[in-house]
């Protein structure tokens, strides 16, 4: 058991059967909150509680394997490695409101979307709440810039680890701990309709974005094997229950990817389908992967798909890019630190 994980509540019952008072349970809270490598920084706790908590609950601090800062933009991508051996990837991005952390909530994926690194070699396993927390905490303390928003949009799906992503958010919008909004968090999912009730019926304050890609089923499949279990139609009509349930705008990625989706005629679909929803379309020029042989589309044909549906009515945006220059992408640093490891072990 990693303390990490628990509530503060959980904290106290646990420091109870260790006969501490329960006001114990708020310090450790917060030291954990505040990423100590070790008890022994818990100063104001007593020598021999330290010790104990030490012997039977360790403390695991993810290593940092690669760091890379954008010279553009001054993004910084971090590969950390996990208690087991495992990679996962953090990215720090700066804006105006504030610093992002895009964290992963999986080590790999098992949605297979063609476009996206993180699914090569499929899923390793899937992230525990203090892990999860970890990435957002060693992310602050190693680059020194407080982080406002968090984006659950690195490798994995977060639907697909439900209630451990749900728990991460509890502690991380604790008051006690990091004290992050719910409404400067967004998470992003491929579309597990199932889990999408599971989420409305939380009624959180957070954002919800659908990687969305297509704008029906042969072409979204293409790309997203998710849509042959959860066609668009049953998708939109999840959205629609979600919107309906939580009153949250809902934000639809549409990741740009030369002569498959970025027609006028895929614009105009698109439009049909999401006409009434209130949604927000945030246009992705995709991001190049070594392993797949799709391509970004051109800046006029986002242009052009940008202002068909800004004339139809729907809001749409393109998304900056940011860390072009240090693999920022989902799962490309990982990937490229697998390989070099393979290569490294082959040649010994």
């Amino acid at each position: 058991m990693n303390l990490k994980s628990l509530t503060q509540p959980e904290l106290a019952d646990i420091l109870k059967q260790l006969g501490q008072p329960a006001f114990r349970a708020k310090q450790v809270f917060t030291w954990l909150h505040k990423g100590v490598r070790s008890y022994d920084e818990m100063t104001n706790l007593p020598k021999a509680l330290r010790q104990t908590l030490a012997e039977h609950y360790p403390l695991f601090v993810p290593k940092v394997v690669r760091k890379q800062e954008s010279q553009k933009d001054g993004t910084i991508k971090y590969l950390w490695q996990l208690s087991d051996g495992n990679c996962v990837e953090t990215v720090l991005m700066r804006y105006r409101y504030g610093n992002t952390v895009c964290i992963s909530t999986e080590v790999g994926c098992r949605m297979g979307c063609a476009f996206c690194a993180s699914t090569i070699g499929g899923l390793v396993r899937r992230l525990e709440p203090f892990e999860m927390l970890d990435e957002v905490l060693f992310t602050q303390v190693d680059s020194g810039l407080p982080v406002s928003h968090i984006v659950l949009m690195g490798i994995g799906e977060p639907l697909d680890n439900f209630d451990n992503v749900m728990r991460f958010l509890e502690l991380v919008n604790s008051p006690d701990g990091m004290n992050i909004s719910m409404r400067h968090i967004s998470l992003s999912t491929c579309g597990l309709v199932p889990k999408i009730d599971a989420l409305a019926e939380k009624k959180l304050q957070i954002s919800l974005a659908i990687s969305l890609h297509g704008p029906n089923n042969e072409l979204r499949s293409k790309v997203m094997p998710v849509n042959k279990a959860y066609p668009i139609e049953e998708l939109l009509a999840a959205c629609r229950r979600y919107y309906d349930a939580t009153g949250r705008r809902i934000h639809f990625e549409y990741a740009m990817i030369d002569g498959v989706n970025d027609t006028p005629e895929c614009a105009k679909e698109l439009l049909g389908r999401l006409k009434g929803l209130g949604a927000h379309v945030n246009l992705i020029p995709l991001n190049h992967v070594e392993e797949s042989p799709l391509k970004p589309s051109s800046k006029e044909a986002v242009a052009r798909f940008q202002k068909i549906l800004e004339d139809g009515g729907v809001t749409a945006t393109v998304r900056r890019t940011l860390g072009g220059d240090i693999d920022a992408s989902c799962g490309q640093l990982r990937r490229k630190f697998q390989n070099t490891e393979r290569a490294s072990s082959a040649g010994r």
